[in-house]
């Protein structure tokens, strides 16, 4: 058994110390930022113990069982607020109508696995009826930023030769721009309606549920003639877990608890290219 230690900054005190812990056969500096830990002897209890001081350490420990390869995979799957972004879109087109508060308090639930996704969609966006298309492309322009490591890991990602989707309960809006700027192979996502340059509060055709992103990384593994095993997927709320859940690896990124227990690695402190370091 490995384990993978990482952090930010100046971290590599912080990381030795929490090595020692493990008292491993072997340690690899992987970078200033990143050990790994070879052959433990795990025990629930050891594991427990590391993972706490781990977290109090503000690192994200992550056991492996041997080696992986970023060659192992042949597909990445995001999704897109607050995971390959550091926004919830919706919740910041609710702000240009005075309604965020309101919004993201059900987008909040929503994530939390407390509501259906597709009626608390249906929900917030019956609220932005009325609202001037113009603001999706100030959200766009002004508040949308990617999540920390992101272009780092798709350009490794992309370079080994994986394909990349990006699979979101959000707009199609965000979406194809996203697919352009950073030469991402397949989206899908929600249409929003607009009629006369306003949105209508209504949503085009089917909901992007749970079940749609899993069935989405289901058909693009066959359009690619691969498994789900050959899959790394990536999200943080509840609607993301059917799809983490059919991955070879599933990456829960400063996700919800549920989320975070359910996946094969939580990241919580680095950036999207922490799992670099889990294959190399």
């Amino acid at each position: 058994m490995n384990l993978v230690l990482q952090g930010l900054d100046d971290c590599q005190p912080r990381l030795e110390r929490i090595a020692a812990l493990a008292a491993p056969q072997r340690t690899v500096r992987i970078s200033d930022t990143a050990l790994r830990c070879e052959g433990i002897s795990f025990s629930p209890a050891l594991r427990q113990t590391i993972e706490v001081a781990a977290h109090a350490a503000e690192l994200d420990a992550t056991y492996m069982m041997g080696s992986q390869q970023l060659a192992d995979y042949r597909l990445v799957a995001m999704d897109m607020d607050s995971t390959l972004i550091t926004i919830e879109c919706i919740d910041e087109i609710a702000d240009m109508q005075g309604l965020k508060p309101q919004v993201a308090a059900i987008t909040e639930a929503a994530m939390r696995g407390e509501l259906d996704f597709s009626e608390s969609l249906r929900r917030r966006v019956a609220l932005l009826e009325g609202l001037e298309a113009s603001a999706l492309e100030r959200v766009y322009e002004e508040r949308l930023r990617l999540s920390p490591g992101a272009e780092r890991m798709l350009q490794a990602v992309q370079a080994a030769g994986l394909k990349t989707l990006l699979v979101s309960g959000g707009f199609t809006y965000f979406t194809d721009r996203l697919k352009a700027r950073l030469g991402l192979d397949f989206t899908r996502a929600n249409e929003l309606e607009i009629v006369e340059g306003k949105l209508t509060g209504k949503v085009v055709g089917d909901i992007v549920d749970a079940e749609a992103k899993r069935a989405t990384v289901e058909q693009v593994c066959a359009t690619l003639s691969i498994t789900p095993d050959q899959a790394i997927v990536m999200g943080d709320g509840a609607n993301d877990l059917k799809m983490m859940g059919i991955a070879g690896m599933s990456v829960a990124f400063r996700a919800k608890p549920v989320v975070r227990e359910q996946a094969t690695v939580a990241l919580n402190f680095v950036g999207l290219d922490g799992i670099l370091n889990l294959l190399n």
